[in-house]
């Protein structure tokens, strides 16, 4: 006899937190199988599915370092760095963003017929878009030998500002998914919104760049401190402060909680809204 689940009422429309993460816990092979399955569907697989991922940012980063050529009239090697560098990791986080906003009405088959915690779309999509930001290491490694960019023990400070920007590309992929939910002409709306983002950025320019009277935009837009300290670690050899890791790991957790707490109040609702 099959294992029958019985969902329960609970209060303030949250359910039990810790049972609920163990069974996303204990699901963790089927979103391993999932992301593995969306993967190859995309043609993931093969070699010239890789190669285009590397390809994408890489021609972007061409076109704008012209462009900024034509413009400023500045050219370098660091310059050429610092736009790949900082596209792989904007390009990261607002893929896992897209693909969150589509995860739960794409899945509808699976909400409808399935019981198990919508949460591990989101989370699927996620892994999603870092798996196939793994690849852009192999060239970011290729440049930082290439142009003799700093080698040493700050290199080691990637691994924290690579954690905070897996858990706010988390955060941004549920909440995302909530929205298009309800509205959906978010996932239409978002690359717009992420458009705008790539230039409110330290990708064409760097964070020191930054006028005086635009200085707001540091603190208004939370990718501006991840792709700053990521993009100075590579091209100047430079650790972080301690207040821009403060600054990162807040966005990541904050909305991480929001997200999650939003999520899980509205969860059982999606049924009916698919």
């Amino acid at each position: 006899m099959g294992k029958v689940q019985i969902y329960e009422p609970f209060k303030g429309g949250l359910p039990p937190v810790i049972p609920y993460f163990s069974d996303v816990w204990r699901r963790r092979e089927f979103i391993s199988a999932y992301a593995r399955s969306e993967l190859r569907a995309q043609n993931f697989g093969s070699f010239f599915g890789q190669l285009w991922l590397i390809l994408n940012p890489l021609l972007l980063a061409l076109v704008y370092y012209l462009l900024i050529i034509v413009i400023r009239g500045s050219t370098g090697s660091e310059r050429f760095a610092h736009l790949t560098a900082g596209l792989f990791l904007f390009y990261f986080i607002t893929n896992s963003m897209i693909a969150g906003s589509k995860s739960i009405t794409s899945g509808g088959k699976l909400v409808l017929n399935s019981a198990f915690p919508r949460l591990i779309l989101p989370i699927s999509a996620t892994v999603i878009a870092f798996f196939k930001f793994l690849p852009t290491f192999f060239v970011l490694g290729f440049i930082h030998l290439i142009l003799g960019l700093p080698i040493g023990p700050e290199l080691f400070y990637l691994i924290p500002v690579l954690l905070a920007s897996i858990i706010f590309a988390l955060g941004t992929a549920i909440l995302t998914s909530i929205l298009n939910v309800y509205f959906r002409d978010t996932k239409n709306f978002l690359p717009y919104f992420t458009r705008a983002l790539l230039y409110l950025s330290p990708i064409l320019y760097t964070a020191e760049q930054l006028q005086p009277a635009l200085k707001p935009i540091s603190y208004l837009n939370p990718l501006f401190t991840f792709i700053g300290a990521w993009t100075e670690i590579l091209i100047d050899g430079a650790a972080p402060t301690l207040a821009n890791f403060v600054t990162i790991f807040s966005w990541a957790f904050v909305l991480l909680i929001i997200a999650l707490f939003m999520f899980m109040r509205r969860e059982r609702e999606f049924a009916l809204r698919i």
